[in-house]
């Protein structure tokens, strides 16, 4: 798969899955748009070493302006973006009667809300061009539920739902657009979940067995690189008719 000339904007990749993705879409030849609140110098390198210096912008997901202006720093310096992984998201964890309004607006605007603006402003030029590929990350948990994770299950069935939406209204052009719905990946999000078992007793390798074993029949975490590669494949003219899909990759966890 060669996207050379192509550019590729992933929001939320300074770590875990975006950078992942990330730089399996440099080393394929895009040419990349980096975003996040990670180590953003570590996250270049990391991208640069497939042969371009990558953009960055700044932008916070939860604010349709900065979003805006982030999509025009790209149409201005990079011609636009060809290829949009939405990957930016937050978690927070509590039942719904004690659940933080503030917490859930938070994660409406930067789970869901970031996917409509950042897609919204993508698409004319993606027509203009006549392609385009949208790769929207889901989770699992937008195909299934979890208990207090009420928000977050929200967002990402509404992601996967406007993925669809968005397949439909391009259904006749070159412009794809589908989501991934990984089960458990070790990031920082997960991390916190391993973390909190241990600090209530359990040693670090039970902790880490004992979430897998909960969800995730494979016993494994899915991994950013698999990810990166599956959206590769998205990418490519065998993925053309690969429209409002919904993709797990989640060890078995919704086959059971």
């Amino acid at each position: 798969m060669n996207l050379t000339g192509k550019t590729a904007l992933v929001t939320g990749s300074t770590s875990g899955i975006g950078l992942g993705i990330a730089q399996v879409l440099a080393q394929a030849g895009a040419t990349l748009i980096l975003n996040g609140f990670g180590d953003v110098e570590a996250a270049k390198d990391a991208v640069a070493q497939y042969g371009k210096t990558p953009g960055y912008h700044g932008a916070d997901l939860s604010d349709e302006a900065q979003i805006a202006d982030m999509m025009r720093y790209a149409a201005s310096e990079f011609g636009g973006v060809d290829i949009l992984v939405n990957n930016a998201g937050i978690q927070h964890v509590s039942p719904v009667e004690t659940f933080p309004v503030e917490k859930w607006n938070a994660i409406i605007a930067i789970n869901l809300s970031s996917v409509f603006h950042t897609t919204r402003l993508a698409l004319p030029g993606m027509r203009a061009r006549n392609w385009g590929r949208i790769i929207n990350i889901a989770s699992v948990h937008g195909l299934v539920a979890s208990k207090e994770k009420s928000a977050y299950v929200a967002a990402k069935h509404g992601v996967v739902g406007l993925t669809k939406t968005i397949a439909l209204e391009t259904a006749q052009t070159g412009i794809t657009c589908n989501a991934l719905c990984p089960g458990w990946v070790l990031t920082p999000l997960v991390q916190q979940q391993i973390d909190k078992r241990i600090a209530e007793g359990a040693p670090p390798d039970v902790a880490r067995d004992a979430l897998l074993a909960e969800k995730q029949p494979s016993r494994e975490f899915v991994t950013p690189e698999q990810l990166g590669e599956l959206a590769l494949f998205l990418c490519s003219d065998g993925a053309a008719q690969v429209r409002g899909v919904a993709w797990n990759m989640d060890g078995g966890w919704v086959a059971q």
